[in-house]
């Protein structure tokens, strides 16, 4: 039979081991740790929902930006080119794509320059002496001392003295049947004519030229500027190489042909349109298959995609497929991307019937190209590119559905780490209120033990008066 004593302690559980700390602590957890957890899962899916939205809108603009991109290149403009390259020949420049072709081309003049020999001397080689002295070499405005000494006293020296000089006239010595001679060539252009003058020297001023030929020193060749008409506007140049006529593009003049008219155009790129049509394909594919991985629906919550029902992504998805039916030219064969064989399968992404487009390419590829990539794109003819930036710009417009959403999403986020702060705080309280109430319980137990102590000992003196 139990005693007193020992039911008191049972009841007061006096001399347990309770650790009144511990067990605050896992009261507080008990009642925090589910509301915590509710409060953090939101946080994380409303956090995992700004990520993919920001995602969506990313992809959307690599999307739009690569397609600009690749048809501003020269790849998809066609290759400029000449229907007579003997009279003119073009080709592209780096910077851009060639504007205002087709042009009409006529090559009256072309550029010359100063050419100069001395008379051919019998018996010489290119090691005969010339004489020394002095020469002046005039270009323009620059001139230069040309000097003849002991060490370079030759034909050869003459030419590399010549050549060192640095005003753009070149020297070498020809020998041949005839005999050995000087030769000398400017720059083509009028403004590049060049005299040499005789300083001092009465052997050296033979290769003396100042305009007038001599017995000695004979101009072969004048120099002249090159002149051309394109759309019948008069220009002249002094190269027969031609880079700021039309942007972009490079003209080498090759023949003079006085009222033969040259045509300078663009070939159409159909092969690269092609391609393009593929890529696109592709491309568009791969950001429809992201939204549709975002907005899965699964058996439950942890299958399904982090933006299962959200509308702003159904709307960004209603708005891409729109784009085959989207008319990208008023005028021509061919008006839509289904009408080059691109169609919308029931996921929404796009398949591309290649006999359609090789079709429409034979029967009008000029169609087909300004349709799909316009010289001049306009808003009755946007161009693929100019569609796409028109629907990327109304998908991310500052009051649309997805920047709503961003925006629903960023103000949850906000909440819930006020709701969180708000718990922290609430059971600091909490804990503060059981560390209370658990503190008087310990300083009633220390009064209730002095007691017990007592009883026991009286119980213990009555136990020992009754043997």
């Amino acid at each position: 039979m139990p005693s007193v004593s020992s039911s008191i302690t049972t009841a007061l559980g006096i001399g347990s081991g309770i650790d009144t700390g511990s067990l605050v602590t896992s009261l507080v957890a008990a009642v925090r740790d589910p509301k915590e957890q509710v409060i953090t899962n939101r946080q994380s899916l409303t956090t995992a929902r700004i990520s993919a939205l920001a995602s969506a809108s990313s992809s959307l603009d690599t999307f739009a930006d690569a397609l600009s991109s690749l048809l501003s290149g020269t790849g998809y403009a066609g290759t400029p080119a000449s229907n007579d390259p003997s009279i003119a020949n073009v080709s592209l420049l780096p910077g851009g794509v060639p504007k205002g072709l087709p042009a009409q081309l006529e090559v009256r003049q072309l550029a010359t320059a100063r050419t100069l020999a001395s008379t051919p001397v019998s018996g010489a080689t290119a090691a005969t002496v010339v004489g020394e002295g002095e020469l002046t070499l005039t270009v323009g405005g620059q001139s230069a001392t040309i000097t003849i000494g002991s060490a370079n006293n030759s034909y050869t020296g003459l030419a590399a003295a010549i050549n060192g000089a640095g005003l753009g006239v070149t020297a070498s010595v020809v020998t041949d049947t005839q005999g050995t001679r000087l030769v000398m060539k400017g720059a083509t252009g009028a403004a590049n004519d060049f005299s040499l003058t005789s300083v001092s020297g009465d052997d050296l001023a033979d290769f003396a030229w100042a305009g007038t030929d001599s017995a000695t020193m004979v101009s072969m060749a004048a120099p002249q500027n090159a002149i051309i008409k394109i759309d019948g506007v008069e220009q002249h140049y002094a190269s027969n190489t031609v880079d700021t006529a039309i942007a972009n593009l490079r003209i080498d003049l090759n023949k003079a042909a006085p009222g033969t008219t040259v045509t300078l155009a663009t070939s159409e790129p159909t092969t690269t349109m092609r391609d393009l049509m593929v890529e696109f394909v592709e491309a568009y594919n791969t950001l429809m298959k992201g939204l549709n991985t975002a907005t899965a629906t699964g058996a439950d919550s942890t299958s399904s995609g982090v933006l299962n029902g959200e509308a702003s992504i159904r709307d960004m998805r209603r708005q891409l497929a729109t784009m085959t039916s989207t008319s990208l030219t008023a005028t021509g064969s061919y008006k839509t991307l289904s009408d080059l064989g691109i169609a919308t399968n029931r996921d929404g992404t796009l398949k591309l019937d290649t006999d359609i487009l090789d079709k429409a390419i034979a029967a009008d590829p000029s169609a087909v190209v300004q349709m799909l990539n316009p010289a001049v794109s306009s808003t009755t003819n946007p161009g693929l590119a100019g569609m796409m930036d028109a629907v990327r710009d109304k998908i991310q417009q500052k009051d649309g559905s997805l920047a709503i959403a961003t925006s629903k999403y960023k103000d949850l986020a906000e909440k819930l780490t006020e709701q969180l702060e708000k718990l922290d705080t609430q059971m600091t309280n909490y804990e503060a209120q059981l560390t209370t109430v658990y503190s008087k319980m310990e300083t009633r137990l220390t009064a209730l033990k002095a007691t017990q102590s007592y009883l026991e000992q009286q119980i213990e003196i009555w136990n020992n008066s009754d043997s």
